[in-house]
């Protein structure tokens, strides 16, 4: 062969490479990325919806700890059914991933499909137009959790609005054993039977639910923010006496005020407060539902994504829970070992002090004498980088071991949707920033 005819052949074999190269990239990408990862109102099937990480940074938008196993699930958890959560965000971005926990199951947790939507303005179960997304987890549509763990999924793209709701859909096919939830969510969520997961009606979903089942976080990939705040509490951080469904625990206050306030950093909030939960004590099981402050420490705070600062609200049920807790100087010394754990990831740590429950049904002198003494050691500085003080802010001028009447959700314990807010105008975001002390 000549050099010349050598040319010529090398020159027709790169022009057939760059032909199938074409052939392929419009293959691939003709219909566009919306196309690919959007079920239609026809309910088209999409293909693989994970999204290769762009630029911004990874933060929770939403969290909820997992606090036990489902009565009544121990046999065949949710086969054949499709659960559809709802959760409200507190940051938006251009991507999402989900975090599901078979922490309290016995058996391994099948999940053959997933999905992912941003819910309709009706304030039902239906999809918005064009946002229903399918998971993935490692690029399959399918996963199995093991018991005692969790998995998250690959990121889908799907562009996520801030303060708003989205639909997180799994579908089991087989038996799963004791379901791994969360029971006081303020927030309806729905089942249905079959899998329904890529449905973007409601048709289909005609069981209501006041559980968050098996999901226990949502982060997004955002442009606009540097991270996020771990609020970890009890009931009155759950939000307990909240009005359902309408996002008014403080900490949803706590993310509109970041969000809007000028100078505010600009973190995500997610919410780790778990109904009766104590810093000192576990509840019964194994694994421990309910577990105390510093056993989940590390799961519910550290291992957030993102998190850049801390607000510790616990010690109330410590006190009023049965054994009761005498020594205040247990509780505290139990939240300064949560700010020490807290230190050594160089995070920075707002604690709370306790409110007042004067007229609540488990209030003793005593008991108030506990507390007053914790807040007093609280206070000196010596347990937190800074303190936020609830107890200032919502308790009674003229009646200091009761909350203020309209701040009390009846109850004389838990704050009214107002006093919620109070809650959350009271704290100072300035205390977010910064690193932690370097010891206390």
């Amino acid at each position: 062969m000549t050099k010349r005819h050598g040319y010529a052949l090398l020159a027709a074999v790169l022009a057939v490479i760059v032909v199938v190269s074409a052939a392929i990239y419009v293959g691939v990408t003709g219909t566009g990325d919306d196309a690919r990862d959007t079920i239609n109102a026809g309910g088209r099937t999409p293909r693989n919806s994970a999204a290769p990480a762009s630029s911004g940074t990874w933060v929770g938008s939403w969290s909820a700890s997992p606090a036990g196993a489902e009565p009544r699930t121990e046999r065949k958890g949710f086969a054949g059914r499709s659960i559809r959560n709802v959760v409200h965000t507190s940051v938006g971005g251009a991507s999402a991933r989900v975090t599901l926990s078979n922490l309290y199951g016995t058996t391994p947790l099948s999940i053959t499909h997933a999905s992912i939507a941003v819910a309709s303005p009706t304030n039902d179960p239906a999809a918005a137009a064009g946002t229903l997304r399918r998971l993935t987890f490692n690029g399959n549509t399918s996963v199995v959790v093991p018991p005692g763990a969790q998995v998250m999924s690959d990121a889908a793209r799907l562009r996520v609005p801030h303060d708003a709701d989205l639909l997180v859909t799994t579908y089991s096919p087989t038996p799963s054993g004791p379901v791994t939830y969360h029971p006081h969510a303020r927030q309806i969520s729905y089942v249905a039977d079959g899998d329904h997961t890529e449905d973007p009606n409601a048709d289909a979903y005609t069981e209501q639910s006041p559980f968050w089942r098996y999901l226990t976080a949502v982060d997004v990939l955002s442009n606009e923010t540097d991270g996020t705040v771990v609020v970890l509490g009890d009931s009155i951080t759950d939000g307990i006496s909240s009005t359902m469904g309408a996002n008014r625990r403080w900490t949803d206050v706590l993310s509109d005020r970041m969000r809007t306030e000028t100078g505010a950093p600009r973190y995500g909030v997610v919410n780790q407060g778990i109904s009766g939960n104590r810093v000192l004590s576990d509840g019964t099981g194994q694994p421990a539902a309910n577990p105390s402050g510093l056993s989940r420490f590390d799961r519910d705070v550290l291992d957030r994504t993102g998190v850049k600062a801390v607000v510790i609200a616990l010690g109330v049920n410590d006190i009023l829970r049965n054994p009761h807790q005498n020594d205040p100087d247990r509780i505290v010394e139990g939240l300064r070992e949560l700010t020490r754990q807290a230190h050594t990831r160089g995070l920075r740590v707002v604690g709370a002090t306790l409110m007042p429950f004067g007229g609540h049904r488990g209030y003793e002198p005593g008991l108030e004498a506990v507390r007053q003494s914790v807040n007093e050691q609280i206070r000196s500085g010596e347990v937190f980088d800074d303190v936020v003080d609830f107890d200032r802010a919502l308790r009674d001028p003229y009646d200091p071991r009761s909350l203020r009447a309209p701040y009390d959700s009846g109850d004389h314990l838990h704050p009214s949707d107002a006093g919620y807010r109070k809650m959350a105008q009271t704290f100072n975001l300035s205390h977010l920033r910064g690193s932690a002390a370097a010891e206390l």
